[in-house]
């Protein structure tokens, strides 16, 4: 039976590999063959995919900074019936990527939007990282300025689904200190670096001890960080009736006050110790009625 070939007028999202070429689906080889041109951020990169997969198209190129210049062009070749692809440099097309604003200016006007699935960074390392998958919070990149980075993630804290970033390696390592004093040393984490490629690691452990690895090995390539979210057990494998976060964190509020610790200090050192978020710990804390809102 033969394949269908590519709707005139639609626009096809799809997702290509994030490291190793083998994991281009069949299908999207086959829509990348029969669109009338592809949509890619650079031209250069996506002629070597074609190439690999003996693949010839027009490429046309849109990126951040001609965005607003290409979309009235590419809405007018979709309304007169030619059919693209949308890919982007890996991966999932407009997650963390450009495209976003062409699938939206697309739906707007009623063109049709064909998802073709396969390769993302977010699902491969949070399949690999041994951390609760049944929910999660994906927050693209964290910010480059350090400031701005620990007050995103003080506003995350306390969330307790699994975190997901994308990090650059020259930031990695100064991103794994904000996590580590904001989220506590002892909130566990599993790094992926260079996900499907020749060189993959996934180096998993406390906030405390990824951090110590990648102080000691310059890292490279593209990195995504999954992180246990607050109040799950910061050891896996646990068993049911083990201590639950709630009172091992109240154990040491208690244990911190009695050090003579001001309630602040000790909510921080709790924090730390414990490795789950601030306000989640000052609101059990609050529930328990020992301690005043400051």
């Amino acid at each position: 039976m033969a394949s269908p070939t590519a709707n005139p007028g639609a626009l096809y999202i799809v997702a290509t590999p994030i490291g190793n070429l083998e994991d281009l689906s069949p299908r999207a080889r086959r829509v990348l063959g029969e669109v009338t041109a592809i949509i890619c951020e650079d031209t250069r990169h996506s002629r070597k995919l074609l190439e690999a997969g003996g693949l010839q198209k027009p490429l046309i190129s849109f990126y951040e900074e001609n965005e607003t210049q290409r979309l009235p062009e590419l809405l007018a070749r979709l309304r007169a019936g030619e059919s693209l692809a949308l890919i982007s440099d890996a991966g999932a097309p407009t997650v963390a990527d450009p495209g976003y604003r062409l699938t939206a200016a697309a739906a707007a006007e009623n063109i049709q939007i064909v998802p073709v699935p396969g390769p993302s960074a977010v699902i491969a390392a949070l399949m690999a990282s041994g951390l609760p998958s049944d929910a999660f919070y994906f927050g693209g990149f964290l910010p480059a300025r350090g400031g701005a980075r620990r007050a995103r993630l003080r506003e995350l804290e306390g969330r307790s689904e699994t975190l997901i970033f994308f990090e650059a390696p020259h930031r990695l390592c100064a991103s794994l200190d904000d996590l580590r004093e904001i989220l506590g040393p002892q909130r566990l984490i599993a790094a992926g670096r260079e996900l499907t490629k020749l060189h993959e690691e996934i180096v998993r452990g406390t906030l405390a001890e990824v951090a110590r690895h990648f102080s000691t090995r310059a890292p490279r390539g593209e990195i995504t960080l999954v992180i246990a979210g607050a109040g799950k057990e910061t050891e896996p494998g646990n068993s049911p009736d083990a201590t639950t976060p709630r009172a091992r964190a109240l154990a040491e509020m208690r244990a911190r006050l009695a050090q003579g610790l001001a309630p602040r200090e000790a909510l921080r050192e709790t924090a730390r110790a414990t490795g789950i978020g601030r306000s989640e710990i000052y609101r059990w804390w609050e529930q328990e009625k020992e301690m005043d809102p400051e």
